[in-house]
C-alpha cells in the first residue's frame, strides 16, 4: 500500500507537474492581479510550512513524514494551535499560487486532488502513529485543532 511511502515533497513535484501539463491545455489570460494573487498564495505557503517546520525544531522532535512514530512530542503550540498541518497546509496554498500562475482553473483543482491523497496516504496514517504514542493527549488535540484548516 501507499501509506507513508512517497515523500509529501515528492507528491507535491507530482501534482506541479500534473498541474502544468493541464494549463498547457486550458490557460486564461495573464493580469497584474493573478501574478499578485499567486505571489500571495505561494508566500502564505511559505509562511505554513516555514512555521511548521520552525515548530518541531523548537520542540526538538522529528520533521521526517514518513516516520510519525519517532515522533518525541506532541507538538501543539504556534501555528499548529490552528492547523494540525501547517506544512501541507502550505504545500495545498503553495500548489495553488502555482495554479494561478498558470492560470488554468483545471490545473487549480488539482489542488484538491492533493489534498484527498494526502489525507487518505499521509495524514490518516499519521494520525493512527501519533495516536498510538500520545493517547488521550492526542485525542485531545484533535478535538480542539482541525485536520487542515
Amino acid at each position: 500500500m501507499l501509506k507513508n511511502k512517497i515523500p509529501p515533497v515528492i507528491v507535491v513535484l507530482f501534482f506541479a507537474v500534473l498541474m502544468a501539463i493541464i494549463a498547457h491545455y486550458s490557460v486564461i489570460d495573464f493580469t497584474t492581479f493573478i501574478v499578485y494573487l499567486a505571489v500571495v498564495l505561494v508566500v502564505i505557503g511559505s509562511i505554513f510550512c516555514i512555521a511548521g517546520v520552525v515548530s518541531f525544531r523548537l520542540a526538538k522532535t522529528t520533521v521526517n513524514p514518513s516516520k510519525p512514530e519517532q515522533a518525541t512530542r506532541l507538538v501543539s503550540k504556534g501555528i499548529y494551535k490552528y492547523t494540525r498541518n501547517p506544512m501541507y497546509v502550505g504545500f495545498a496554498f503553495i500548489l495553488a499560487g502555482w495554479g494561478v500562475w498558470l492560470g488554468s482553473l483545471w490545473a487549480i483543482l488539482c489542488v484538491f486532488g492533493f489534498v484527498f491523497y494526502l489525507t487518505v496516504f499521509q495524514i490518516i496514517p499519521e494520525e493512527h502513529a501519533l495516536q498510538r504514542l500520545f493517547g488521550q493527549d492526542y485525542s485531545d488535540y484533535k478535538a480542539r485543532v482541525r485536520r487542515w484548516l
